[in-house]
Order: C-alpha cells, then sequence, then structure tokens
C-alpha cells in the first residue's frame, strides 16, 4: 500500500476533521486516567526527597516492570522516527486533506497511548526510573526554544523582528525538527506512569496535542498558525498550574515568564493589528505590576528569567547548528577533493 496517497483532497478538510477529532480522543482518554486513577493509589512509594527527586516510581523495579517501559519507549520511537523519514522521502507538498501515512501515525500514537495506560497498571514504571528527573524537563525546553528558532523568519524574534540567523540554519531546523520533537515528547510521555494527579493530567493532554500534532505532517492544519500557538502557549497554563500545585509560590515567574513570550514573540505572528497588539502588551504590563504590587515589586523581575533563558538559548541553539552545518560542508569538500598530483 502506497502510504504517500492522499486519503481525501476534495472540499472536505480532513486533516481538520482529524484534528478536533485528536482533540477529542486527548480530552476522553484523560478523563479516563482521572477515572482509573484510584486503582493505582495502593502502591506505597518513596518519600519525596527534593527537587531533583522523582516521586511516582516503584521503590523496588522488577525485570518486567524495566522491560515493558523501555521496550514499548523504544518501540514507539522508532515507529514515529520511522513514520517521520518516509513522509519526507514520499510526500512533497502540504494537503488540506489527509495523507494516508498521517492515518498509520494517528493510529500507531493511539495505540501507544493505550499500550502505555495497560503497562501503567499492570507494572507502573515508567522511564523515570533510571534516568533523571530533569532530563524530560529538559528535553521539552530544547523543543521550545528549537520552536523560537524556526519560527524566526516568520513572525521574528523580538516585537517582529527577525534575529541575524541564516536561511541555512533555519531551512536545517525545518528539515529535522521532527525527529528531535517526536523524541522530546515520546521520552517525556515514557517517562511518566499514567498517574492521576492533577499535573500529570495536564501533562498528558498536551504530550497528547504533541503527537497529534506530530501526526498531521504535510497537511494544512500542521502549520497552522493558531493551533502551533495554542501548542506554545500551553506550555504557560501546564507550568502556572504545576507551580500553583507545588505551592512553592513561583506562579507568576511561570505564568509572566512565558506570557512575555507572547508578547515579545509569539503575538506577531499572528497578523494582529498593531491596536490589538498594544492592547496585550498594555493589558500584559498591567496585570504584571497589580499582581507584584502585592508581592514585591522589587520582585518583579522574575518575569525576564524565563524569556532570557529562552532568547539566549536561540542564540546558542543557532551557533551549534551553525557550526556543525560548517564543519560537514568543509569535511564534505575535503572528501570530494582530489589528492593533490592527480587529474
Amino acid at each position: 500500500m502506497d502510504l504517500s496517497q492522499p486519503v481525501e483532497t476534495r472540499v472536505n478538510r480532513l486533516d481538520r476533521a482529524a484534528l478536533w477529532g485528536g482533540i477529542l480522543f486527548s480530552t476522553v482518554f484523560v478523563a479516563l486516567i482521572w477515572w482509573a486513577g484510584p486503582r493505582l493509589e495502593v502502591i506505597e512509594l518513596l518519600p519525596d526527597q527534593g527537587a531533583s527527586w522523582y516521586y511516582w516510581k516503584l521503590p523496588e523495579p522488577t525485570a518486567v516492570s524495566r522491560a515493558t517501559a523501555w521496550g514499548f519507549y523504544f518501540a514507539h520511537q522508532l515507529s514515529f522516527w520511522g513514520l517521520i523519514y518516509y513522509a519526507q522521502k514520499h510526500l512533497k507538498r502540504y494537503s488540506p486533506g489527509l495523507h494516508r501515512v498521517n492515518v498509520v501515525a494517528l493510529a500507531m500514537n493511539a495505540f501507544f497511548i493505550a499500550l502505555h495506560f495497560v503497562q501503567t497498571h499492570l507494572w507502573y514504571d515508567g522511564l523515570a526510573q533510571d534516568v533523571s528527573v530533569w532530563s524530560s524537563q529538559v528535553s521539552v525546553i530544547i523543543m521550545l526554544v528549537w520552536i523560537l528558532l524556526m519560527e524566526n523568519s516568520r513572525r521574528g524574534l523580538f516585537f517582529g523582528k527577525k534575529a541575524p540567523i541564516s536561511k541555512e540554519i533555519t531551512r536545517f531546523a525545518r528539515e529535522y525538527h521532527g525527529y528531535y520533537f517526536a523524541w522530546a515528547t515520546v521520552y517525556t510521555f515514557w517517562f511518566h506512569p499514567m498517574v492521576s494527579t492533577p499535573g500529570h493530567l495536564f501533562g498528558f493532554i498536551y504530550m497528547f496535542f504533541l503527537f497529534l500534532q506530530g501526526s498531521l505532517f504535510f497537511t494544512r492544519v500542521h502549520v497552522n498558525k493558531w493551533w502551533t500557538l495554542t501548542l506554545e502557549m500551553v506550555v504557560l497554563l501546564h507550568g502556572t498550574f504545576v507551580a500553583v500545585q507545588q505551592g512553592n509560590n513561583l506562579w507568576p515567574m511561570f505564568f509572566f515568564g512565558f506570557g512575555a513570550m507572547f508578547i515579545v514573540t509569539q503575538m506577531h505572528g499572528l497578523g494582529l493589528s498593531r491596536n490589538v497588539r498594544a492592547a496585550f502588551i498594555i493589558g500584559y504590563a498591567a496585570l504584571a505590576i497589580y499582581v507584584y504590587s502585592g508581592r514585591g515589586l522589587q520582585n518583579i523581575h522574575q518575569v525576564t528569567w524565563i524569556p532570557f533563558i529562552e532568547y539566549l538559548a536561540v542564540g546558542v541553539m543557532a551557533l551549534l547548528f551553525g557550526g556543525g552545518l560548517w564543519l560537514v560542508n568543509r569535511l564534505r569538500n575535503e572528501t570530494s577533493t582530489e589528492p593533490p598530483g592527480l587529474t
């Protein structure tokens, strides 16, 4: 079967139907995780040991719990990468319909979502048993930075102004982003068991949305600016929500930090009028001053922490990509050059 052929390219936008169907599936499945959550409360976990400790893992992992977590992760990862590779080799244009490979990708991700649910309730553990808790968080942060770099040519980086990043670097970021995004999402997904804490539920629906986006490659909805903005903004909601749940009093840093990313960068790719953008800026500033006036205006510098880290990371990523491309081109030129003395 040729997976590159479109399922439907006539009047109906099947990519939009798949998007809304995927959002519905994600919502229903998160409700299932919440409903089944009490079954896992009988598992006794070790006491929390601080910020570098991941609480939701078995005190004594078994060979089966490790084998299923890692085995299913690798199967999911390789399947996703394989479909992305196939799509890049066989699909040449974006379509308002669905290609057959999109249907396969949607079904594949739905299968592994269901498999992880079963695996959690039978063996509980995820990848967190064997890797650092920071690895999952950093993988998603790098993905967000990658998006900023990749979208620089469309919406700019600072109030609509483009950062001086070469077209070659941007081309590389766009061509290979799918492989990294697939790794970051699949790794983070299998890092956590499907427990039903509010933070996990919020995180899982975000992962499901990212799987949905990753499955709709080479469709028009994959590059829809409102949908992609939604995926970026979910981080604001998730980060703020988790900070509130943890009670560490840092929720404004996440809310206004990621909010600043919207004000400085993200809203400038939406085609909004100057007046609308000005209203967002004024509203953001007024709300930040109001919140921090009750917490000490001397702490308002917290709103700059997340933007500073992300914009700095964009520069570092651009340098790494640029250096890697330069090195590859140089090696190619050296290997293609004939040795001296030969004709």
